[in-house]
């Protein structure tokens, strides 16, 4: 079962000042509130969610810098959760479950998840594993609404809206194309590596998949699609989203 610890032990994130704000997410009220005592004992700050769309609401308005995410919640899949967060942010993902099959974890990790404790679970390691995975993590800025004068990306509910909030309709691989080109806004995004993380490492050399996907995706979201303004093409080498 869960147990608290001894004297808290400052986060190593916390030597210089800074402070790692973890996101919780478990529908067990007993549970959630040892996860915020403890975690807020050893100076993390902590948001809380009893369900996924709580989870993913709180994530948009404050993005973490870590996350605990139970799988089995009330109104969806844990996995779901994890997809949700890992379609807008880089942060570490530990998943917490009473599951312990070989399927399940695999199902987390394929995901997104960077990590799995399986209940019942120690608070020293757990403690040990957010500590590690904040070690590995890279700091960058992110955020989960990227918002233009001709449409709204939102990673985290994965929609496309119009400014009037009309939901612009994509294909799955539409939008898988235009969450990586986002995910990684005003930077160049390799054709191989394009292709690598919609298709898959055995697409590597298709060029002729992103040109036609590419070409319907602007015909959705430019204003003028034969002179993109989002969507630029770097000849040769890769996109670039610009918002």
């Amino acid at each position: 079962m869960l147990v608290a610890t001894g004297p808290a032990d400052q986060p190593a994130c916390c030597t210089i000042g800074a402070v790692s704000r973890i996101l919780v997410v478990d529908d067990d009220d007993q549970l959630r509130r040892a996860l915020r005592i403890n975690l807020t004992a050893r100076k993390y700050e902590v948001i809380t969610a009893a369900d996924g769309t709580q989870a993913l609401t709180a994530a948009g308005h404050t993005p973490p810098d870590l996350a605990i995410v139970d799988l089995g919640l009330p109104d969806m899949d844990g996995v779901d959760v994890v997809r949700g967060l890992r379609g807008w942010t880089a942060v570490p993902i530990i998943v917490l479950s009473a599951r312990d099959d070989q399927a399940g974890k695999v199902e987390a990790l394929d995901a997104g998840a960077d990590d799995y404790v399986t209940k019942p679970f120690g608070m020293d390691e757990l403690l040990a594993r957010i500590r590690a995975a904040l070690r590995r993590a890279t700091p960058q800025p992110e955020t989960a609404t990227i918002t233009t004068p001709d449409f709204t990306v939102d990673l985290a509910a994965k929609r496309l809206t119009t400014p009037t909030g009309q939901d612009i309709r994509l294909t799955p691989i539409e939008w898988r194309m235009l969450e990586v080109l986002t995910r990684h806004a005003d930077k160049l995004v390799a054709q191989k590596q394009l292709l690598r993380e919609v298709w898959g490492p055995a697409y590597e050399t298709e060029t002729g998949y992103l040109r036609v996907h590419l070409a319907n995706l602007r015909r959705k979201i430019e204003p003028d699609p034969s002179r993109p303004r989002y969507l630029i093409t770097e000849p040769g080498i890769g996109y670039r989203f610009t918002p």
